[in-house]
């Protein structure tokens, strides 16, 4: 009889547990290096660019300057502020990075100290030869689970606490960078929250999905047909947004219109994260509304979309925000 392995049969959650914070403290290690690559690398930009610019004023006394000195001195600080709080986001995640680790060891001391108990237990049953001193020694070992367990959901509790506070402190440090406006002023305030923010979460969390088998326009968000319009209003629909399956373009448009949301090709500088841009020259029909997709991003006169049925699939892809591609769009 393996008692070992018997003994751990009692202990899932315990093992559950750890599991747990295994993964929660592989994150946060991981999360720890990008943000000291990343703080590093800003600091190192910040100095190079600071010399770079200094250099260049030397020697710089045209009807240039005075405009250039102030940008410089603008982004230098952004460099630098941003650097600041790159840094101070790593301490944070190092703090928590360190109390998972702990974690993980308190509770894999438990794993081990619980299996080593309860061996002991059942091999002295299993030793005495009898089945109901073995049946004994098998509840004995089911009873000593709570208090291990107890004592690693407890351990849980407290990693889950410090977790939570790091997340406020490094939100706390992204409102700091908007309020020094170094956040990415190319992107609308619904990039942060919002139900913009859902869809595209949504959207993300879809890239790679591929009609199955290939070719069939079968898929899980609508019909089988063209789903590049299903897609869209699935994850608009994810977001709380009270649209029905539309597997036509050209119809959501048209609710658009009925629901006040939609725009026209003069006004796709409204285009913001969440809406959809349609393809083409108008809802009329198939032939002339051709592909949806849920932007993004808008940068500029550039827009990046994540499109349902593009090459049979879920992608990410980048166009020219104009007339000639788009005939309008909606908000959600």
């Amino acid at each position: 009889m393996d008692t070992a392995a018997l003994a751990r049969s009692f202990a899932k959650d315990l093992v559950a547990h750890r599991n747990k914070l295994a993964g929660k403290a592989e994150d946060a290690v991981r999360a720890e290096y990008a943000l000291h690559q990343v703080a590093g690398t800003l600091d190192a930009q910040h100095d190079a660019y600071h010399k770079e610019s200094r250099t260049v004023l030397d020697h710089w006394h045209g009807r240039g300057a005075d405009g250039f000195r102030h940008n410089s001195a603008k982004l230098t600080k952004e460099l630098r502020i941003t650097g600041e709080a790159g840094a101070a986001a790593e301490k944070v995640v190092a703090h928590v990075a360190s109390t998972v680790d702990s974690g993980h060891t308190a509770v894999q001391r438990l794993v081990d100290e619980y299996t080593a108990q309860a061996k002991q237990v059942l091999d002295a049953g299993a030793a005495a030869g009898t089945q109901a001193a073995l049946m004994r020694a098998v509840g004995h070992a089911a009873d000593l689970v709570p208090r291990y367990t107890r004592q690693s959901a407890s351990t849980l509790r407290h990693v889950d606490a410090e977790l939570k506070a790091a997340a406020k402190k490094l939100q706390e440090l992204r409102k700091d960078l908007a309020h020094d406006e170094v956040m990415d002023k190319t992107a609308p305030a619904k990039v942060v929250s919002g139900r913009g923010q859902e869809i595209v979460h949504a959207a993300r969390k879809e890239l790679g999905t591929r009609e199955n088998p290939p070719g069939s326009n079968r898929n899980p968000y609508g019909p089988t047909a063209a789903w590049c319009s299903s897609f869209a209003t699935a994850m608009w629909r994810k977001a709380g947004v009270r649209i029905p399956v539309l597997p036509f373009s050209g119809d959501v448009y048209h609710w658009g219109e009925r629901n006040g949301h939609a725009y026209g090709k003069h006004a796709l500088h409204e285009a913001k994260p969440g809406d959809v841009l349609i393809f083409g020259t108008g809802p009329q029909n198939t032939a002339t509304s051709t592909h949806i997709g849920i932007v993004e991003k808008v940068d500029g006169n550039r827009v990046t979309m994540i499109e349902g049925n593009s090459g049979d699939a879920v992608r990410r892809n980048t166009h020219t925000l104009s007339a000639s591609t788009f005939y309008g769009g909606v908000h959600p």
